[in-house]
């Protein structure tokens, strides 16, 4: 059962506009060779850009407008973000039938799922399309859309050794192994929440989300693996949970889609939640103080066309530095992707 709830059997026609997608990435090597190239001549010395990101984002346009293939890449780039949300969306309906008597039976079983239908989601979430794949209650079963058709058969085939490897080594960097409560801030569908489980199997895991639809997939997930995890539809920076509730507060690259108050705030609130020696594990998305100008552009510009209105405040934060005003001793912030940051409560 678990097999067939978490690796759907794509019908023919999504199959094809998955595959289609993910290979149209894969096939446009040629591409960005010639927009490198454009790129190196039109900027020898990265250090010449402008400091400024917003005049970084001009010149650059500006110096690549006539290049063809910068049009291309741009143009190719748009079409996935439009379409890869509604290409799995519609993969989903073909089989959601077949899924019926699976996601049923996922519903039973020893995980707790405790939604707040009063609770008001910040405004720097509401309503935003992350990732350009939708706003996360735009469909039931985004979680599932999102977790298992945009995750496991679109972006997986990126990551080599794959993305689920990444996460099983991130929660293995937490300096203990003998955790016994663990809370996922920002668990989303389940997946870092999974390799925790996976990690330190003894231990009780608890998950707080935004989206109930996330939730609803973690949840089911949980279930379907005999897995008794608690959900809640909570804000990660601020859980209501008890003062020193857990011996290990995580994230999984969440970080970038927060602004900086609200980046302060969940590192102080996993403070507040650990219990004295309870230790910090953060990840997020590559720092822009760790990259040169070009690639910070690179990664500011994709950010902004792609969904992340986030990306560029959260990736220009010094994340140990938030670490020890929230009162971590011991932090440690190393590298690049994801950027690891660690620390312990006295």
């Amino acid at each position: 059962m678990t097999l067939q709830y978490q690796d759907p059997q794509l019908r023919q026609r999504g199959r094809a506009s998955v595959d289609f997608l993910a290979q149209m990435a894969m096939a446009s090597g040629g591409i960005r060779q010639k927009v490198d190239t454009a790129i190196a001549q039109s900027v020898p010395d990265p250090s010449d850009l402008p400091d400024d990101l917003d005049d970084r984002l001009a010149f650059m346009d500006a110096a690549l407008a006539e290049e063809d293939a910068y049009v291309i890449q741009q143009l190719m780039g748009d079409w996935h973000g439009r379409m890869h949300g509604r290409i799995a969306a519609e993969a989903f309906e073909e089989v959601k039938d077949d899924l019926a008597d699976a996601f049923a039976e996922a519903e039973k079983g020893p995980a707790t799922l405790i939604l707040d239908s009063e609770l008001q989601p910040p405004a720097y979430w509401d309503g935003v399309s992350f990732h350009r794949t939708g706003p996360w209650d735009s469909h039931e079963e985004m979680g599932y859309v999102h977790g298992e058709i945009v995750h496991k058969k679109m972006v997986a085939r990126f990551f080599p050794g794959g993305i689920f490897k990444q996460r099983a080594e991130v929660a293995a960097l937490a300096p203990r192994d003998d955790y016994k409560r663990i809370l996922d801030m920002g668990c989303s569908s389940g997946h870092f929440t999974s390799a925790l489980q996976m990690t330190y199997p003894d231990a009780q895991i608890v998950g707080v989300e935004l989206a109930a639809e996330m939730l609803k997939h973690a949840w089911r997930t949980a279930n379907a693996n005999g897995w008794s995890w608690e959900l809640h539809q909570k804000l990660a920076e601020d859980t209501g949970f008890d003062d020193a509730s857990f011996d290990l507060v995580t994230s999984y690259i969440i970080l970038h889609e927060m602004p900086e108050s609200a980046i302060r705030k969940l590192f102080a609130e996993a403070f507040r939640l650990l219990e004295s020696g309870g230790d910090m594990l953060m990840s997020d998305v590559t720092r822009f103080a760790d990259m040169d100008k070009l690639a910070v552009w690179k990664a500011d510009r994709g950010a902004k066309f792609g969904g992340e209105p986030h990306w560029r405040e959260s990736a220009s934060l010094d994340f140990a530095e938030i670490a020890r005003e929230a009162g971590f001793v011991d932090v440690k912030a190393e590298g690049i992707y994801p950027h690891i940051v660690q620390g312990r409560k006295p």
